[in-house]
């Protein structure tokens, strides 16, 4: 499976479950490494915001 986003690209989280107009402030996250699928043939990706840094999946982050 290919890659949808690139190094460099602005993302944001997908909001799964609960929530609220007082959370709704969403984070912009740039997409700093590609890394290969998963077992399940899902492709991940390192991003980061201001100094945190995480490994998501391509479902759990969309374009801006």
């Amino acid at each position: 499976m290919p890659h949808k986003f690139k190094c460099s690209e602005m993302v944001l989280l997908n909001q799964l479950g609960f929530t609220s107009s007082k959370t709704s402030t969403a984070t912009v996250y740039e997409v700093v490494r590609l890394m290969p699928a998963d077992q399940y043939g899902e492709v991940s990706y390192r991003i980061k915001a201001g100094t945190i840094e995480r490994a998501v999946r391509e479902s759990e982050i969309r374009s801006t």
